[in-house]
């Protein structure tokens, strides 16, 4: 947990938004796997994810790179 919270700021809400953007759709795909919900288009969650997912990327790269060339 120490190691989490050493992490950058881009980085962490790099890994948040990406968690909160690509979760739901996720969830719904696995449980639509185990047949507990019949889900045959999720046109929303998916777009959220679409939406998140490259920003959520950008951050934790950008992150990356400036706890990098800090030490």
């Amino acid at each position: 947990m120490k190691k989490f919270l050493k992490l950058n700021l881009f980085v962490k809400t790099g890994l948040f938004t990406l968690v909160l953007g690509t979760g739901p759709l996720l969830v719904i795909i696995i449980l639509d796997k185990f047949g507990l919900v019949n889900v045959s288009n999720p046109v929303g969650f998916g777009i959220i994810s679409f939406i998140t997912f490259w920003p959520a990327i950008i951050l934790i790269i950008i992150g990356a790179f400036k706890q990098y060339f800090k030490k």
